[in-house]
């Protein structure tokens, strides 16, 4: 497969803007005077421009995903790494891609902004892809098949076996949306990047990390991908902020495994109460996210009751294959004895 018979032909030809960051490059420099990007010279922090290409930020999760930083693009948050992808690979008014639904709302919603058509093909009971069905529906202007692997808001994992034949089989690009991987102890597909040149990996510093309010979101593919992408980005689209909050959060690599072991744990126990004492519960779906899937006898009900008591939760009632199911994220053990608590306590 020839990742650039993929891209549109304006992006191909596109000169991309050149900062004053990205022309003289060594901004770290004490001794220089930078009268170049029309600054204000005035030192509060942040009056500089940021670096363009994070590369401190790249280094630290180059180091912790053991993966050259060359197959690395960081955006405002995962949605506008989705955004790109859409402008790289997607011709308006023309091309389609292939959605999985129950999942991830935001695939739908960029592709209405992009004027792209989204073929949707449910998955099974088993909330697994349709392999066969989801070939049979691509055409020549499929350009972009959308995994969503642990699944929002289902909380399983793709089978190897299905997500494999998809990658060798779809004529297109492979998003694999791997939000939720660090709750799983299935392995993540990175390790698997550099057999498959139509893959992008899309994770995120919101969840496990913890980092939800500085918007951080991780894209890894080849380098191929990787140059094309970094044409059309923002030039400072990672604010300096975000970086330095992201550095000093990813330096403390053992108080977010920590953290993180306690919530598969509360989810592990959270589960377990949900299933043995509550009655109107008619299932709690296996996860290996931060949440939890479980199906009620009245999901819109139960949701108003919960608000009464003071926890919030997630109503998933109106999507495919999620009739009467609600989604609840795992919190601390004092949070989710309070739920426990209300969900005991009404009728």
């Amino acid at each position: 497969m020839k990742i650039l018979d993929l891209v549109r032909d304006n992006i191909k030809d596109l000169q991309p803007y050149s900062s004053a960051r990205d022309e003289y490059k060594d901004a770290t420099s004490k001794e220089m005077i930078f009268l170049d990007a029309n600054e204000n010279p005035f030192e509060n922090g942040v009056n500089r421009y940021p670096d363009p290409q994070q590369n401190n930020l790249k280094d630290l999760l180059s180091e912790i995903k053991n993966i050259d930083k060359k197959n690395i693009l960081l955006g405002n948050g995962s949605d506008e790494v989705l955004d790109l992808i859409f402008r790289v690979f997607c011709e308006p008014n023309k091309d389609n891609i292939i959605t999985l639904p129950p999942t991830y709302g935001m695939y739908s919603v960029l592709a209405n902004i992009n004027a792209v058509e989204n073929k949707k093909v449910l998955l099974n009971k088993d909330f697994q892809p349709r392999v066969s069905q989801i070939l049979d529906s691509a055409d020549k202007n499929s350009k972009i098949l959308f995994l969503c692997s642990p699944n929002n808001p289902t909380g399983n994992s793709f089978t190897v076996n299905a997500v494999e034949e998809l990658l060798i089989k779809f004529k297109g690009i492979v998003v694999l949306d791997e939000a939720y991987i660090d709750f799983s102890d299935k392995k993540s597909w990175l390790e698997r990047l550099e057999e498959f040149p139509n893959l992008i990996i899309i994770q995120t510093l919101s969840k496990a990390f913890g980092l939800a309010g500085v918007r951080l979101g991780v894209c890894y593919a080849s380098k191929e991908i990787i140059n094309v992408l970094n044409k059309i980005k923002p030039p400072y689209n990672v604010n300096e902020l975000t970086q330095q909050r992201a550095i000093v959060r990813l330096q403390k690599t053992d108080e977010i495994y920590n953290e993180v072991g306690q919530l598969v744990s509360e989810r592990k126990r959270l589960k377990k109460e949900l299933e043995s004492c509550v009655g109107y519960i008619e299932e709690v779906f296996p996860s290996d996210g931060n949440f939890l899937l479980l199906k009620v006898d009245d999901a819109t009900k139960r949701y108003n009751q919960l608000i009464e008591y003071g926890v919030v939760i997630r109503n998933r009632t109106t999507q495919p294959l999620c009739e009467n199911c609600l989604r609840i994220s795992v919190g601390i053990c004092e949070e989710n004895q309070k739920l426990l608590r209300a969900l005991k306590a009404i009728q």
